[in-house]
């Protein structure tokens, strides 16, 4: 079949490549000219782990290619999907949806014969039905479909999730649009993947309350941590014993520094602002993101309490500033809250991280970029992890301590154990919802 794929960001860029992997003709679109250059001499704009490889795979094989030109895109084609940006908009906190609309717009002045236009965006409920009346106004006599096909791709994982879903959810008003939509899916189905096919409504929900409910479980378990703390519990014993219970699962139990990213922040809010509209509030979402605000808060107060009541004149290291390894994704990070609160308190900040840099320049202020840990590290006051990069995870903790003006860790991944910074020789150690939290381990 062919596909165009509206839009190169993350979303757009891994369906595309993924889709012309299973045998799809795919042309992605863009109106950035400096992203469409970069992709047609085979350079990535995103880091994804494997997406290089599979996408010079596929422009080899000639099933993949890249233009500005949207009208020679969708020419023959079967289905178009719209993969734009879906911002959270200042003030209400409601998804953005002018990018949508104008795609939606678009293809319906261009487009000449039969196709379903399929949103892959990130949409409030009842936006496929505004993307077909959008449609209808710009084209009258355009034979169509609309269809829903959420993505539950997450990064640093995204090609093994479009591959081997959990599920595929697809939304469509007639059986015409869901036998394109299988056509699509069709190596998902000859391996038996689930496939969900309901209506527009339902697909653009289940988007929506899947990540509401992931982002949940990361804020309870934080709670919980911030209770254990207080009681002398251990959570990484707690999460175990909860995620051995097949009713919850272990997954989404990880305590940390809060939750951020290009999904649950954007998707919660989204969610809350629906249910307001609708008079029927969504209460625990709403919890949920006022909590997970006060977590990276606390993580600060954790950070203050170590530099001894202060920031000002301390020297920092920073291990990890993107919201989760293996992704360069910075938005809504823990770190743009807490490295923030740093440098405003006078702390002299080095950062490192294996692929944060390059949007974390302009995001982070301040700050000084370094290349390892162990030049992070030199002569500071505190090391603080902050996310949890393979890469330190089996640090060689003696010689950081070693090189140490103050030997003090803020561990908030509980990658390491208070036992570990001891025996390296850390005289403080703290970590998340863990005994002995915040003592000092120098005896």
């Amino acid at each position: 079949m062919k596909i165009a794929m509206i839009g190169t960001g993350y979303v757009g860029l891994v369906s595309g490549v993924c889709f012309s992997d299973f045998g799809h003709d795919i042309v992605c679109v863009d109106k950035d000219p400096r992203k469409i250059e970069m992709l047609e001499r085979g350079e990535v704009p995103i880091f994804e782990p494997g997406l290089d490889r599979l996408m010079a795979k596929n422009v080899e094989a000639g099933r993949l290619t890249f233009t500005r030109d949207l009208k020679a895109a969708i020419a023959g084609a079967d289905a178009v999907f719209i993969a734009v940006g879906t911002p959270t908009r200042r003030g209400d906190g409601h998804a953005d949806l002018t990018y949508v609309m104008a795609a939606a717009e678009e293809i319906a002045k261009a487009a000449d014969h039969y196709m379903v236009i399929v949103t892959k965006s990130t949409v409030p409920v009842g936006t496929n039905r505004k993307v077909a009346e959008v449609v209808r106004a710009a084209n009258p006599d355009l034979d169509f479909d609309v269809a829903s096909n959420p993505e539950f791709l997450r990064e640093g994982a995204a090609i093994d999730d479009f591959m081997k879903p959990d599920r595929v959810v697809v939304g469509v008003q007639t059986d015409r649009a869901a036998k394109v939509m299988e056509e699509i899916y069709r190596p998902l189905y000859l391996r038996d993947f689930p496939i969900v096919t309901t209506d527009l409504e339902s697909a653009e929900m289940i988007k929506y309350a899947a990540n509401a409910f992931l982002a949940t479980k990361i804020t309870f378990i934080n709670e919980i941590a911030a209770l254990c703390e207080k009681v002398g519990a251990d959570v990484k014993m707690v999460s175990k014993g909860m995620g051995m219970d097949g009713r919850i699962g272990n997954k989404f139990l990880h305590a940390g520094p809060g939750y951020g990213g290009s999904c649950f922040p954007k998707d919660t809010k989204a969610l809350a602002r629906i249910g307001q509209e609708h008079g029927q509030p969504m209460q625990i979402t709403e919890a949920v993101i006022k909590v997970n605000e006060e977590v990276k808060r606390r993580m600060i107060d954790k950070l203050r309490d170590l530099c001894g009541g202060s920031f000002n004149g301390k020297t920092v290291a920073v291990l990890g500033v993107t919201f989760k390894p293996n992704t360069d994704d910075m938005r809504d990070a823990p770190s743009l809250t807490i490295v923030p609160a740093l440098v405003g308190g006078g702390a002299r900040v080095r950062v490192t991280d294996p692929q944060g840099r390059h949007e974390g320049e302009a995001l982070l202020p301040g700050v000084t970029w370094e290349p390892d840990p162990y030049a992070a590290t030199a002569h500071a006051d505190l090391l603080v992890i902050l996310t949890e990069w393979n890469e330190f995870r089996a640090l060689d903790l003696a010689r950081i301590a070693n090189g140490m003006s103050t030997r003090r860790m803020a561990d908030l991944r509980n990658i390491y154990s208070a036992e570990d910074a001891a025996e390296a020789g850390f005289d403080a150690y703290d970590s998340i919802g863990r005994q002995g939290h915040g003592t000092d381990i120098s005896a």
